[in-house]
């Protein structure tokens, strides 16, 4: 019997006689034989005692052979050389060193399996996705009742072998592939299967298993809600009979979030009888988006644990995770995870989507012309500092990839330190941080400043350290971009030097601040024009100048003449937009996002204030006379031009 159960429960071949072929592996036209082999009775090899027993039992050498050696090794320690048998053997010819390799491995459990003649069930193969077996390199062989025999090239590996069994709800048999084979073994298994009439029965048998066939979110959840019997939810929390679709659950409810443009999942569990919630953030608002039956609120969080290789077994901390989606099927689509403990032994999940797409343009980020062309003039220089800032989520990393796509030439070597990479894109050096070994963005400075950077980017400005070095590296020749959470370029000024910087360096080497916000975007398939009156027009041009040395009515009435020039219509009207609703937008009103802007560019003035530490009040008067633009201003310009309303606009600058 070529094929044996080892003690570690895993099943493989034996090892080839001394005298044939030294393939190690079984071979067999069906995957039948292979079950059959499987439950066979216990093996000679796996049973032996010592490695020269299993030896002889997988007939590598005679008894008479191995005695000899066993004198042998005995004569030599006797002299204090000392030899293992293995070696004794090896040199004397009786064996190869791939041969005794293998028979140890059968011996202690761990065997190897050819795929090269099996072929594999085609409902086995629908248990796994073509994607997932050639990512994972898996290959299904064969199904039988609640056990699925899987190849792999390392059958210890927990965390494949978890997602597995939640992907597939089997049992599974892990047996090691001999080495390259499995990828062509995988490519002939599912080319074989990939004809219509076979399509067919995978498609069948993958309907069976929960598998392949897509079904929305609210569907599985109504399967959900159905498969409960009454009293169940207080009944038991153990998930059994549906955890497939649970699954299918998890990984559809990613998928129409990336389709609805959500930028965040939020699971929100409770005690029964409270279903598990389920919420997206579209356009930086959260909508009601699902209801899942109390009795899967732990194996939905366990299910989202699997996928971002957390720790399942811990509910008393909190833990953060990503999860690669195209791993599960999905489309190129990074997810950042975090587990916070809530009370009596609940966990929320929140699942931020990382699109990992590429950078927009820097003209089609919402900057004002103005803005833009000032923006674009400062990056070109060789040195100094740029910043963005603003809080959480209002799009700082998205811009200032923006603004390096814009300079990303060949003649420019550009390192960046994030946390997390959100975006990639082609001729950068991009650099994860990992604080718990000590790989912070003030230690990823010091290391790029040794590797002959043109331009730096750092994630964030979190302390003194990684501020000043970047200060240091930007009056030293490199252009260094950042950003900060602070409400306003002037802000930004005073915090840094509070936490510790030279007003002198600092000065030397700032070059311009922008700060940003989100406001949601009007659908232009709905939106209402209204026609401004005198009185909002003043209005309007009050809140524009409030932040301004001068606000009186010449000043408005002079405001009010130059949005005529720049967006009154045909009839010279000015107007303003309100959202109404429709298909389009969901009946929202609103559709995407866009940034309003705040440059602040350095100067003679500036500088002074910086080293004179001025408090920021001055530094914005400063800014405004030698004409930057507040945030709420070029909102109002936003509104004028019809991008959004007056509400997005005070809510994103109420200052």
């Amino acid at each position: 019997m070529p094929f044996s159960q080892g003690p570690h429960g895993l099943f493989a071949c034996h090892c080839t006689p001394r005298n044939a072929s030294a393939q190690p592996a079984f071979r067999s036209p069906s995957a039948d034989a292979l079950w059959q082999l499987i439950n066979s009775p216990h093996p000679v090899v796996g049973a032996a005692r010592h490695l020269g027993e299993a030896l002889v039992n997988a007939g590598m050498v005679r008894a008479a052979t191995l005695a000899d050696a066993l004198q042998l090794q005995h004569q030599e320690r006797a002299q204090g050389v000392h030899r293992l048998i293995g070696q004794i053997l090896i040199g004397g010819g009786a064996l190869t060193q791939e041969q005794l390799r293998q028979v140890i491995a059968a011996w202690l459990g761990d065997y190897v399996v050819d795929p090269g003649q099996l072929h594999p069930d085609a409902a086995a193969l629908a248990l796994v996705p073509r994607q997932v077996a050639e990512r994972e390199s898996v290959l299904p062989l064969l199904a039988r009742d609640d056990a699925l025999v899987v190849l792999m090239v390392d059958p210890l590996d927990r965390l494949l072998l978890d997602e597995l069994r939640f992907l597939t709800q089997r049992r599974l048999i892990a047996l090691r592939a001999a080495p390259g084979t499995l990828a062509p073994a995988i490519a002939k298994a599912y080319a074989v299967h990939s004809g219509d009439s076979q399509n067919a029965a995978l498609r069948s048998d993958a309907a069976m298993a929960g598998g392949a066939v897509r079904a929305s979110a609210q569907e599985l959840a109504s399967t959900l809600e159905g498969s409960t019997p009454d009293g169940a939810a207080e009944a038991t929390d153990v998930v059994n009979e549906s955890d497939n679709t649970l699954v299918r659950l998890v990984n559809s409810l990613i998928t129409e979030a990336i389709a609805q443009r959500a930028s965040d999942i939020h699971i929100e569990t409770e005690m029964p009888p409270q279903p598990v919630r389920i919420r997206l953030r579209v356009d930086g608002e959260l909508r009601p988006y699902l209801e899942l039956p109390a009795r899967y609120r732990f194996a939905l969080v366990a299910r989202i644990k699997i996928m971002a290789s957390m720790d399942i077994s811990e509910h008393r901390k909190p833990q953060d995770g990503k999860i690669d989606f195209s791993r599960f099927g999905g489309p190129p689509v990074e997810l950042r995870v975090v587990t916070v403990p809530t009370s009596r032994g609940l966990q929320d999940v929140v699942l931020r989507l990382l699109a990992g797409a590429k950078p927009l343009p820097l003209d089609g980020i919402g900057l004002s012309p103005a803005n833009l062309e000032s923006l674009r003039r400062v990056v070109q220089k060789s040195y100094g500092l740029v910043l963005v800032c603003g809080p959480t989520g209002c799009g700082k990393t998205t811009t200032l990839h923006s603004v390096i796509s814009d300079i990303n030439t060949t003649g420019r070597k550009i390192w960046t330190a994030e946390d997390p990479i959100e975006i990639t894109q082609s001729g950068l050096r991009q650099v994860q941080m990992n604080p718990r070994i000590g790989w912070t963005f003030a230690a990823a400075m010091r290391t790029f400043l040794r590797a002959d950077p043109d331009v730096i980017m750092i994630g964030e400005m979190r302390d003194e350290e990684t501020a000043r070095i970047a200060i240091e590296a930007s009056l030293t020749g490199h252009l260094v971009l950042s950003t900060l959470h602070t409400n306003s370029a002037p802000e930004s000024i005073a915090r840094l030097l509070e936490i510790g910087l030279d007003p002198f360096n600092f000065s030397d080497s700032l070059l311009a601040i922008l700060a940003q916000r989100l406001v949601r975007r009007l659908c232009t398939a709905c939106r209402h024009a209204e026609p401004l009156d005198d009185a909002r027009l003043d209005e309007l041009a009050e809140q524009y100048l409030a932040s301004t040395q001068d606000s009186g009515s010449a000043a408005r009435a002079a405001q009010v003449a130059r949005w005529r020039t720049s967006y009154a219509d045909a009839n010279g009207q000015l107007v303003t937009w309100r959202r109404v609703g429709c298909a389009q937008c969901e009946h929202d009103g609103y559709h995407g996002r866009l940034g309003i802007h705040e440059l602040m560019l350095s100067d003679d003035t500036i500088r002074q204030h910086i080293r004179h530490r001025a408090p920021a009040s001055e530094i914005r008067h400063s800014a405004l006379a030698t004409g930057m633009r507040t945030l709420r201003q070029d909102g109002i310009e936003k509104v004028l031009q019809g991008l959004t309303d007056m509400s997005e606009v005070l809510a994103a600058t109420n200052l």
